[in-house]
């Protein structure tokens, strides 16, 4: 009876730091944010107004802020298929087939993910230069100047040009994490497959994926959260919303709210609306992928 109450008091020890800091650091400032959202506040004033919903429907006639939203949902959109398909294919190419420096490419995938977002911001800065920049300088030597654009100042392209610095950051991580689950996969079951008379194609489609379904589930939902993340971190370093506001996401909207424009209330309201849209799209994307698991 001794041993395991004092069993108990050792979990109990063992738990209790980081929960008193899960509760510092996450719930006192979460409920502090759903709390804020009913007042009208400047931030810096002692004075706090109670207007309790009038935060929330101004927000649903800020158009500003559906330009906010759509911005999210389309970088969350194109972000995510085409890093979560390159992936997959390059961690399939690089587990499957013989492929001279192996280990070398794998390294070269993953240089992106340690750098800083103000690095790559830096770089794809560069890289998207008008003038001295090498995507416009390369169009012009293959002689396809038309394509050459303002690649951070035109408002129907700037939203893309973000969308491909941030897969050039995350396309490395997230390939090295299916590599490490396609190479729990028996090569005895691949072995099969090909005498069978299935291509690497097909064996891609139907043994691979299904077989790493439950990693790839989980990566996906949490890519999809963290670029909500890191959508407002590179908007802060490349363009800071602009030009005209063509790629203010969710936090960038937030933030400038809140914190340069002195509405504080109104700014953690879109906070509110950020954190249950990132609950609901959890949800919404654990029910779409769920299957049942397939054992080899």
């Amino acid at each position: 009876m001794k041993n395991e109450k004092g069993k108990k008091f050792f979990i109990l020890a063992c738990l209790s730091p980081a929960v008193i800091l899960f509760t510092i650091f996450m719930i006192i400032p979460t409920f502090n944010v759903f709390k804020m959202s009913l007042y009208k506040w400047g931030g810096y004033s002692p004075d706090k107004d109670f207007v309790g919903l009038e935060n929330f429907k101004i927000l649903m006639t800020d158009m500003k802020f559906f330009r906010s939203f759509q911005n999210t949902v389309l970088l969350i959109v194109i972000v995510t298929v085409i890093t979560m398909g390159f992936s997959l294919i390059f961690a399939a190419i690089l587990t499957r087939e013989k492929i001279i420096g192996e280990n070398f490419f794998r390294i070269i995938f993953y240089i992106p993910n340690i750098l800083s977002v103000v690095v790559i911001a830096a770089i794809f800065s560069a890289i998207y230069d008008p003038t001295n920049g090498l995507l416009n300088s390369t169009l012009g030597f293959i002689r396809l100047e038309n394509l050459q654009r303002m690649w951070l100042g035109d408002q129907k392209i700037v939203i893309f040009s973000m969308a491909g610095a941030m897969i050039w950051q995350a396309i490395g991580y997230y390939m090295v994490m299916y590599m490490a689950s396609m190479a729990s996969i028996p090569e005895s079951i691949y072995e099969s497959a090909s005498l069978e008379g299935a291509s690497k194609f097909n064996q891609f489609f139907t043994m691979t994926i299904p077989l790493i379904w439950e990693n790839i589930r989980t990566t996906l939902t949490f890519f999809i959260i963290s670029s909500i993340n890191l959508s407002f971190l590179f908007v802060q370093a490349m363009t800071n919303g602009g030009p005209d506001g063509a790629t203010e996401v969710f936090l960038s909207y937030m933030y400038k709210q809140a914190y340069t424009n002195s509405s504080y209330g109104y700014g953690m309201a879109i906070g509110v609306v950020v954190f249950i849209f990132s609950f609901a799209l959890s949800a919404i994307v654990n029910l779409a992928t769920k299957r049942e698991p397939l054992e080899y």
